[in-house]
């Protein structure tokens, strides 16, 4: 049987690689290039400290505010195995086995640079887990986003020792039932070996291209559920007027009037006469504001393609020029900064959605009201908008940005940290609560495009909706709404635009 591989060495790794290795669920290897670079820098390290009694930080002394703590040659293996266990200290809710595969694949490219001091060894372990689906339990909770995303990464790396907990094909087990499931015995760590794993963005990086996958997605759906609204409004289409964006001419601005503009060619509704002169803001600056999200996610995805192409763990090792320096590319700053830019860009696209789903209920423009027959009798669709409205609430509480914040750790030695995981959390669940306003805002739209017929929308839009009507039928009277909603969700999901 063959499989389908994702090489990992000094190669720059694109958003499409990333994203065709959780799609096609790909293994993973490092190159022949990357195995000689890798056994390079751990010769040279091992020469190095047996050759001089130079202190070097993390490798022969303590950690963080220990630092000056000289540790004795015949301890350094301990050293390393007391590091993992002891920063081992996440707390919350496990992470979803999808990220800590992005985790996993990260941490490895980052180790395939060969400036990390790591064992060929552990890699390779590191590398079968992956493969063989045995992955580490790890927690949201515990990382400051400097130093490295510590706790999580002592939660991947622990069961290589033979300690913490993982998911065995989905079975959650001890370490180390799976390790002699598996038939491998525990590794014994040599210096340096637990600081190259533990010290790093790995999960700050994995949450946030999670983050901008699924970010990728919703924009485009909230421009084909945008349009749909827009038909189903009525709306006016000199706002999407392509001479109108060429004199304010922000690259996202003007791709979503152009997207607009082609979604909506052909549509009847969109062609014809309108009495009204304008629209409201949320139909009339859809692509000021939704052009604007997309301008701040090409922004953002820049920073982290950056990242996961850089060596990211402290200290790092360069034979060629003989130097080992300790410095900071640990510190998520960057990240946290990207993430909570992510998310105030990506909730905007909720709180501009949950404004027109109120402008469809509000028996304007020859709808009914609350897209119902006999409102009164019916409620129709008035409380999925209280739900986007609940939703939005939560999400601006939640882009409250986390990078503002620093709490000193490690008795004031780390002094300033970035607060980039919680950025990542909770970026990644704001993103999450854009999807369910989207698809009530596709629900309230395909239900008020029906009071529109026999005039149709575009062949485009119209394929959308056909679709979504063999899952979700025209709602004539009450009925159990929650199942009609999560309907919507999974059709986003599952349908290709």
């Amino acid at each position: 049987m063959s499989y389908n591989y994702l090489p990992l060495d000094k190669s720059v790794l694109t958003f499409q690689q990333i994203k065709n290795f959780l799609k096609y669920k790909q293994l993973v290897s490092i190159t022949f290039a990357a195995h000689e670079v890798i056994l390079k820098c751990r010769q040279y390290l091992d020469e190095k400290l047996n050759d001089s009694d130079e202190l070097f930080y993390g490798i022969n002394t303590g950690f963080g505010f220990l630092q000056n703590v000289q540790i004795d040659k015949e301890q350094l293996r301990a050293l390393q195995s007391n590091l993992l266990l002891s920063h081992a200290c996440g707390m919350g809710e496990e992470v979803p086995g999808e990220i800590v595969k992005l985790m996993m694949m990260l941490k490895i490219k980052s180790l395939s640079y060969g400036y990390s001091g790591i064992g060929i060894e552990v890699v390779k372990r590191l590398m079968e887990m992956h493969n063989n689906n045995v992955l580490p339990v790890i927690y949201t909770q515990g990382s400051l986003g400097a130093s490295g995303d510590l706790a999580p990464l002592s939660h991947l790396c622990v069961p290589l020792i033979g300690f913490g907990e993982v998911r065995y094909n989905g079975e959650k087990m001890k370490a180390a039932d799976a390790l002699e499931k598996s038939g491998w015995k525990p590794l014994e760590l040599q210096s340096k070996e637990g600081l190259a794993l533990i010290n790093g963005t790995q999960f700050m990086s994995a949450y946030g291209m999670s983050a901008l996958i699924k970010s990728e997605s919703l924009m485009e759906w909230a421009n084909v559920i945008a349009s749909i609204s827009f038909d189903a409004f009525d709306g006016n289409k000199d706002s999407l007027n392509e001479k109108l964006h060429s004199i304010r001419d922000h690259d996202g601005q003007v791709f979503v009037a152009a997207e607009m503009r082609s979604l909506l060619e052909e549509s009847e509704i969109y062609s014809a006469h309108k009495k009204q002169v304008q629209d409201p803001y949320s139909f009339r600056c859809i692509p000021q504001v939704h052009g604007a999200t997309k301008d701040t996610f090409d922004f953002v995805l820049k920073i982290f393609l950056k990242e996961i192409n850089s060596v990211t763990d402290n200290p790092n090792i360069f034979p060629d020029d003989d130097l080992i320096l300790s410095g900071g590319n640990f510190h998520g700053q960057p990240l946290a900064l990207g993430l909570d830019y992510l998310a105030i860009a990506m909730s905007e696209l909720a709180n501009i959605s949950e404004r027109r789903i109120y402008q469809l209920l509000s028996g304007q423009r020859n709808l009914p009201l609350f897209l119902v027959k006999n409102p009164g009798l019916n409620s129709g669709l008035m409380i999925p908008q209280y739900t986007a409205a609940g939703i939005v609430s939560e999400n601006k509480q939640l882009c409250t940005p986390a990078s503002v914040d620093s709490i000193s750790s490690s008795n004031n030695q780390e002094d300033h940290v970035s607060m980039g995981a919680n950025a990542a959390t909770k970026c990644l669940r704001v993103i999450d609560n854009v999807e369910k306003v989207l698809a009530i805002e596709l629900l309230s739209a395909v239900q008020a495009m029906e009071y529109r017929k026999p005039m149709k929308s575009s062949p485009v839009l119209e394929e959308v909706i056909t679709a979504f009507r063999e899952k979700v039928s025209f709602n004539i009277a009450d009925r159990f709404l929650h199942d009609d909603m999560m309907k919507a969700v999974e059709f986003m999901r599952s349908y290709e635009l």
